[in-house]
């Protein structure tokens, strides 16, 4: 039986194989047709337009498409990476349609079974025989419990996880073999990109981390009136089936029916935007796919939300970064956009940052004739990163989900509300994030992690140079140090240095002058020197305190 199994599964592999060889041997094969005109007569119909042969990019999009969800998925995911491909394949990727068909439904209805461990009739009152849906992953029914409540299904397809695991090792021996003979890949970071994608996708496949997701935003929003999230029957879910609660609204991607069942659109885009920003910037966790197929509208103008396989995750950092670059266009101000652009890229000290904040100047100057309240701000993020691409710095994927995600909730309001822009909405969250960043407890608790970090630092320095000094002493002493730029990484060390410097003579004077007023609180020199160093400390907190401008 173990023998037969493993013959099935090679076999599955071979077809699978042969399969992607036969569309990628169609495709160079239609690259070498097409050079000439009598050539192009035997060019399959597939790839023409109107007798022409279509665009390189044009033949790229299908013959992913051809390859299957995978690829269509890796293929969507890439629409979003100005720093991968380039806009007209972008262009094209936008435009991928993964066209499904349904798997049988009793087969579907024998796999539910087999995840429940029961009969059907055993934990559903009835099942539908016809799905709702069907995606690359999964397939969709309605059913009713015998509680009486109703319920979406959501079964895994069978052997879809075998499948997509031979396609992300192909994928993956695909981008090795092209960063041997193209290295400008690994500069661009496509093998992380691709390895990063294989993850996302494997989560997908565990249906645990959707419930997981579902219940993280469920805990985030229960206080929140307009927001709905799923109830998610978690006994009855396993890795590739999904029972939840199943929602009746209405699509929000139709004005004219919303006002008709006596809903405000305004309303109803207010709330979403507000939904997605408090995600974003109050928790840092937010939904990745904010389309109007995610989305239903109940009564009362509240906004419910499905699928929440694809979902992106903001470190403090990255957080901190989105308040920075929105602060800085609503201020007009260059300088603060490129600093949190090359925070967090990881580049503070870059040695064409002169030129950089010269390039989103002229970004801010062609947008500065709008109001603010009025910008188009995904285009202008989007055009940020399209010039620090250029400079070839790399920003976390989760900033290229993020815009991807601000751009569909810009378009999901001004559909419901053409008054309504991201940028009125966005700028209060930012600001309160940065407030907070600054607040009087925060940075209290950063001296206090300091100075915590100092005494430890005061406590382990004997033991540590007397360590250094014996190995010292016996020639064990061994040096590794890498400079890629010396000019900058001298300048930024002596900055540093020059700062340190400054803050431990402050610090020295401002001690050693207390505890001669401690002794004798009459010396007119002790009070003079106190005076200056407590100034001159006050003056470099009030620069911390005023270093982001609100």
């Amino acid at each position: 039986m173990f023998r037969l199994f493993r013959f099935k599964s090679i076999l599955m592999r071979l077809f699978r194989i042969a399969h992607i060889g036969y569309v990628l041997i169609g495709y160079f094969w239609v690259n070498w047709m097409g050079n000439s005109g009598f050539s192009r007569l035997f060019v399959p119909r597939v790839y023409k337009s109107e007798g022409a042969v279509k665009s390189k990019e044009e033949r790229l999009r299908i013959v992913i498409e051809r390859l299957g969800p995978t690829f269509i998925k890796f293929g969507q995911i890439l629409a979003d990476r100005p720093d991968i491909v380039s806009s007209k394949f972008r262009d094209q990727l936008k435009n991928l349609q993964s066209s499904v068909k349904p798997f049988d439904d009793d087969l579907a209805f024998e796999l539910i079974e087999q995840e429940l461990g029961a009969p059907i009739e055993k934990t559903f009152e009835y099942i539908d025989k016809k799905c709702i849906g069907s995606a690359s992953i999964g397939q969709v029914y309605k059913g009713k419990l015998h509680t009486g409540e109703e319920v979406v299904i959501k079964i895994q397809r069978p052997n879809i996880k075998d499948k997509i695991k031979l396609d992300l090792q192909i994928l993956e021996i695909a981008v090795r073999r092209l960063t041997k003979e193209y290295p400008e890949l690994i500069v661009m970071n496509v093998p992380a990109f691709v390895e990063e994608f294989g993850e996302t996708l494997k989560n997908e496949l565990n249906y645990f981390n959707e419930v997981s997701n579902a219940a993280r935003f469920n805990d985030m929003f229960a206080k929140v009136e307009y927001c709905k999230i799923p109830k998610m029957y978690i006994p009855l879910c396993t890795n590739k089936l999904i029972v939840m609660e199943h929602i009746k609204g209405i699509k929000p991607d139709n004005r004219d029916t919303l006002v008709l069942q006596g809903l405000d659109p305004s309303e109803v885009a207010k709330n979403g935007v507000n939904i997605f920003l408090k995600m974003i910037f109050e928790h840092g966790f937010f939904h990745a796919d904010p389309h109007a197929g995610n989305m239903f509208i109940l009564s009362g103008n509240r906004l419910a939300l499905i699928d929440f396989g694809m979902t992106g995750s903001l470190k403090p950092s990255h957080m901190n970064f989105l308040a920075s670059f929105i602060l800085g266009v609503a201020n007009s101000n260059a300088g603060k956009i490129t600093d949190a652009l090359l925070e967090v890229s990881g580049n503070n000290f870059f040695k064409d940052k002169e030129d950089l904040e010269f390039r989103l100047q002229e970004i801010l100057n062609r947008y500065g004739t709008m109001n603010y309240n009025t910008i188009n701000f995904s285009a202008v993020l989007q055009d940020c990163v399209k010039v620090i691409v250029r400079f070839e710095l790399q920003i976390p994927s989760s900033i290229y989900l993020l815009i991807k995600a601000l751009a569909t909730l810009e378009k999901f309001g001004y559909a419901l509300d053409p008054d309504i822009t991201l940028a009125t909405y966005i700028r209060p969250f930012a600001t309160a994030l940065i407030k907070k960043k600054y607040s009087a407890k925060n940075i209290a608790g950063g001296l206090a992690d300091m100075v915590k970090n100092y005494a430890h630092l005061i406590q382990t320095f004997p033991s540590e140079m007397s360590e250094i000094l014996n190995n010292v002493k016996q020639g064990k002493l061994t040096f590794d140090i890498k400079m890629n730029n010396s000019e900058v990484i001298q300048g930024a060390i002596k900055q540093v240095g020059q700062k340190i410097a400054l803050i431990i003579l402050v610090i020295s004077a401002l001690i050693g002058s207390g505890l001669m007023l401690a002794w004798q609180p009459e010396h007119s020199l002790a009070k003079t020197v106190f005076l200056l160093s407590s100034v001159v400390a006050g003056w470099l907190v009030f620069r911390l305190l005023l270093k982001t401008k609100l």
